[in-house]
């Protein structure tokens, strides 16, 4: 099977991160999901980025009161660690790059997840 082609939007969010280093954009559950070494820091449904948060990073996206990711339209109360940077962030590189590197960060400080024997 092909792999599934890149919309322009993911084309348009790998090309403002790319100073960030390596992003790969990979094709799950119906969107993509943005990582680097295998650490994924980013979500894109639709046409919406979505960046991971923890108690660190979380508070910035809190004060603007941007939505955190809620996949199931039937449960909106459950909720995903990730939000949605500003939407100026979007626009370019030198906006989007402090709220990607924070979102990688809080990737790298997410406990690992055990392989399954």
């Amino acid at each position: 099977m092909a792999p599934r082609p890149q919309p322009p939007f993911v084309a348009h969010i790998l090309e403002l991160m790319e100073p960030l280093g390596p992003v790969v954009a990979r094709s799950m559950f119906g969107g993509w999901g943005l990582s680097i070494d295998g650490m994924t820091f980013a979500l894109i449904a639709g046409e919406e980025l979505y960046l991971k948060t923890d108690d660190r990073n979380r508070p910035a996206f809190e004060a603007l009161g941007l939505p955190p990711f809620a996949p199931f339209a039937d449960q909106p109360d459950k909720k995903m660690n990730y939000h949605m940077p500003p939407a100026e962030a979007l626009e370019d590189a030198d906006s989007l790059l402090p709220w990607a590197r924070g979102a990688f960060e809080a990737a790298l400080r997410a406990p690992r997840k055990g392989r399954k024997k």
